[in-house]
């Protein structure tokens, strides 16, 4: 967490009400041990060993518990202690303890934390109750609004996410400042979960995850599948255009490439165990960079190749526990839409502020408006990160000049930066407030010198190339998963897996619907003909529901008339139009990849 979000004002109301809640399960569970429960965004969580399963009713208890001891006003008390006393104060709470250990030797901080070295061990009490934590809170119990407190659910978590360890129940709350801002968060999660894309991925059968296949590994139906189609070619094309070129590399690599990459040591722990192939280690690949260095390395290259911009939609694999899973969002095989410039020192700036216009181009014609940028630097006091402080020094200040001059807004926060090098993140918030990490453009020095990659200069002498990771849609499946919930299934038109429906009103129509419909797709739309036997209205319903932009009904008068009465999914009705009006206005909204359905009707 950065210093400036632990010391808002929610951040303390929201560690404060984890606290309360603690002290509210404990007076109800005598018995029951505690764990961590910190502040997360939005709200709060604690976890808690209990002697049977909390229930919804257990809940509301636990609330009005809460309430109480707000209404008290207890002090939050802060003192230091030893880790003698601590141990004595926590001596029947057994995952406390094993915090104090870490605290005591440098292994984890109270939050679960990794940190390299002892801390100081601090607690807060308010009432009766007293918890090992650094804090902040706020001064005292009654300076948080009791109505706008609310617990919202229970679900299952590991003690420190090991699956080999104690399963606790983890109780999420969430807590604002006035009871409007509470109302207005619980009104956003109602809407978040019709927005789901799990539940939309369903009702539009985009993909499926099957439990043969495993748990994080989806299958894309044919609809979802021409979705991420559609997504790749626009991407691939836009590139292309840019001076990009494809490559494509395997699903596996000698674990002695990840190894001289420094990906292996470092990301472990987020690998599938090697497979042994005739007696040699191979990893499934867990990265694309490693495999574009040799493409690199392949060949001798000149100051005059530079800069070199390779990219692939390439799927890579990562171990993810069971639990933490969720829907495309979190799985262990996705696709990434990597690319790799190799460019020379002095083209650094200039390329970077190439990838930053076409990340800018690819989100305004997705209508992604709404977005930040974040530069991530490496955090000096712990280790995870390689190379020279100057170089990185050298990268940072390249990727700060390239956001102004690119006139992006940013903020500099420490540790957010890849092992090998300093990186800009595109921060996009949704329709529903949440924010989402999507592109991420990294300046990276070391794995060229870990490669010994070279280009021979002007000077007829061998120099060091600077590599440029990127990538925009970052995982293709979260990426889609970001897009079905922004949209809330209603693609644009041009991203539509169905374009439009014809419906014919009876029988006698549907010689003409087929018509129509053919002339539709050797224009290049995706149309379907709706020819089974339910009525006109429960069609549009069934068109409306699996949010198909445009509706085309045909009857009498419009098979005379070669016409198609235009209904949109989102309800109005444009009347009858010629086909060839139709399909002119329908191609132009396609292919300006307009946000509107039609040129008279606003983007919804």
């Amino acid at each position: 967490m950065n210093a400036s979000h632990e010391e808002s004002d929610l951040h303390r109301i929201r560690h404060s009400a984890a606290h309360i809640m603690a002290q509210a399960v404990l007076e109800i569970f005598p018995e029951g041990k505690i764990a961590i429960g910190p502040p997360i965004e939005d709200g709060f969580y604690y976890d808690f060993d209990l002697p049977r399963s909390l229930t919804p009713e257990d809940l509301a208890v636990i609330e009005k518990r809460m309430q109480e001891i707000i209404q008290h006003d207890y002090p939050f008390e802060y003192r230091e202690v030893s880790a003698d006393e601590a141990r004595q104060l926590y001596k029947d709470q057994p995952y406390k303890i094993e915090l104090i250990d870490g605290l005591e030797q440098g292994g984890v901080d109270e939050y679960g934390e990794k940190i390299s070295e002892a801390v100081v061990i601090s607690t807060y009490r308010h009432d009766g109750f007293e918890d090992l934590c650094r804090g902040p809170h706020v001064a005292s119990t009654g300076k948080i609004n009791p109505d706008a407190v609310k617990l919202l659910n229970v679900a299952g978590a590991y003690w420190r996410g090991d699956e080999n360890r104690p399963m606790l129940q983890r109780i999420y709350g969430t807590a604002w400042e006035t009871p409007d801002q509470l109302q207005d968060y619980l009104r956003r999660l109602e809407e978040a979960k019709e927005r789901d894309h799990r539940k939309l991925g369903k009702e539009l059968d985009l993909f499926v995850i099957s439990p043969l296949v495993g748990a994080g590994l989806p299958l894309w139906k044919p609809k979802g599948a021409l979705v991420r189609q559609l997504l790749i070619d626009f991407l691939m094309q836009t590139q292309m255009a840019r001076g990009y070129m494809p490559v494509s590399t395997p699903h596996i690599g000698k674990i002695d490439l990840y190894k001289t990459s420094g990906h292996y040591p470092y990301y472990k722990d987020s690998q599938y165990t090697p497979i042994d192939v005739d007696g040699e280690l191979f990893l499934l690949k867990p990265m694309n960079c490693p495999h574009h260095i040799e493409i690199y390395r392949s060949e001798m290259h000149s100051y005059r190749d530079l800069p070199l911009r390779v990219a692939e939609f390439g799927t890579v694999y990562r171990y993810e526990k069971a639990g933490e899973l969720a829907g495309l969002t979190r799985v262990r095989g996705f696709t990434q839409d990597d690319a790799h410039l190799f460019v020379a020192p002095d083209q650094l700036e200039e390329e970077f502020i190439g990838v930053i216009d076409l990340i800018r181009y690819i989100y305004k014609s997705l209508g992604l408006d709404d977005f930040r940028t974040r530069v991530g630097t490496h955090d000096q006091e712990k280790d995870k990160w390689i190379g020279d402080p100057a170089v990185w020094d050298q990268a940072i200040q390249a990727i700060i000049n390239a956001a102004e001059k690119s006139g992006v807004p940013y903020t500099v926060e420490e540790g957010e930066a890849a092992f090998y090098g300093p990186k800009l993140d595109f921060i996009f918030r949704d329709v529903l407030k949440r924010d989402w990490q999507l592109s991420t453009v990294q300046v990276d020095n070391n794995l060229p010198a870990r490669f010994e990659l070279e280009y021979i200069g002007a000077d007829n002498q061998p120099h060091r190339p600077v590599m440029i990771h990127r990538a925009l849609y970052g995982s293709l499946e979260r990426f889609i998963a970001i897009l079905i919930e922004q949209y809330n299934g209603a693609f644009p038109v041009w991203l539509a897996p169905v374009q439009a429906v014809l419906i014919p009103i009876a029988d006698r129509h549907h010689e003409y619907a087929y018509r129509v419909a053919r002339q539709l797709k050797d224009a290049g739309m995706r149309v379907e003909v709706d020819d089974s036997s339910n009525r006109m209205n429960a069609k549009i319903r069934a068109a409306q529901t699996q949010k198909i932009p445009y509706m085309l009904v045909v009857g009498d008068r419009e098979a005379e008339a070669g016409a198609v009465a235009v209904r949109l999914r989102s309800e109005e009705d444009l009347g009858a139009k010629p086909v060839g009006a139709f399909l002119a206005m329908a191609k132009d909204v396609i292919d300006s990849r307009s946000m509107a359905l039609a040129p008279e009707v606003e983007a919804k």
